[in-house]
């Protein structure tokens, strides 16, 4: 069986302040807070979604804000760094749009690629690359225009434990080429044109610690309800344990964790997050599933007040 994902679908991370995680994406970085509901294993903690004007597979990254989260380290069986795509030349525009908010920043090159690294306010690790590929965003906010503004993910960088077996995984089960190794990095192509590039480790890390700053699990894209299926099958027969089909609302999800101790995700495309709001209203209001919906009351008042706002040269 040939199965090849696009890319990434969402990656999903802690953190601990609402508000501050709300600053950071939408008044820092520009997105869209496309969704804002709840944990649905824990409903005193909010589950937010930034992304693109649609909130497009490729595009979204979902945090749990919990105030009383311990400190992650991040390292092996994790994302390293979650990269973030922008149109070419807009490097001078995001160098002086952190400087300016007080955002330190560190450059590098990896497989011929200029990156900027940065960490938002919880320590989760980011970092901005050009390239032509994937269509620009049409969505404004907070003084990053279109032209500059993020895409949606470039790919991202994963740390394994087991790094010879993740590379594996990711070409016999994930369906991802291998492009090239180059220093302490194995690069593998999606055939997506956003969230399609993954770095690997070429040696081992040892393992990292979950709590705040640190990404709980990535997710991989598939292509409607059927296809999400076949997925399912065809993960278990590679010798992996998937759990049953989970509808998340917004999409169906599967999970599994690889030998290099990552958490993966599979989530189907459909239905996106209009399902239960207009497109233009967008993350305006809490969304809940409909069994939670009688205690509305009572989750709103667990949870701290947020505000999508604009910032003026403060983060």
């Amino acid at each position: 069986m040939t199965q090849q994902t696009a890319g990434i679908h969402h990656i999903t991370a802690f953190v601990r302040h609402a508000q501050a995680n709300v600053d950071f994406y939408a008044g820092v970085l520009g997105l869209r807070m496309v969704k804002k509901t709840i944990n649905f294993d824990a409903p005193e903690v909010y589950h937010l979604y930034f992304g693109d004007e649609h909130g497009s597979p490729a595009t979204i990254i979902t945090f749990f804000p919990w105030e009383h989260s311990r400190q992650g380290r991040i390292g092996g069986g994790q994302v390293g760094v979650t990269t973030y795509v922008v149109p070419p030349n807009s490097f001078e525009f995001w160098r002086a749009r952190l400087t300016s908010l007080e955002i330190s920043y560190e450059e590098s090159t990896r497989f011929g690629e200029q990156y900027i690294g940065f960490s938002d306010r919880d320590g989760l690790r980011l970092e901005l690359v050009e390239r032509e590929e994937g269509p620009e965003s049409t969505w404004s906010y907070s003084g990053v225009p279109t032209d500059k503004a993020i895409k949606g993910f470039g790919g991202a960088i994963l740390l394994s434990t087991a790094p010879a077996k993740t590379a594996r995984l990711l070409q016999d089960v994930m369906g991802l080429e291998h492009v090239a190794t180059e220093g302490a990095y194995s690069r593998f192509r999606a055939t997506g044109s956003l969230g399609n590039l993954i770095d690997v480790n070429v040696e081992p890390v040892a393992a990292g610690a979950g709590g705040a700053g640190t990404v709980h699990h990535i997710a991989w894209r598939a292509k409607d309800y059927a296809d999400h299926e076949v997925w399912r099958t065809h993960v278990e027969s590679s010798g992996y344990h998937p759990t049953p089909i989970i509808d998340r609302q917004y999409f169906n999800a599967i999970y599994f964790r690889e030998e290099g101790g990552i958490l993966f995700e599979i989530a189907t495309d459909p239905p996106g997050f209009a399902r239960d709001e207009e497109a233009e209203h967008l993350g305006e209001k809490l969304m809940l599933p409909e069994w939670f919906e009688p205690k509305r009351a009572e989750i709103e008042s667990n949870l701290p007040p947020i505000v999508v706002r604009e910032l003026k040269g403060e983060a």
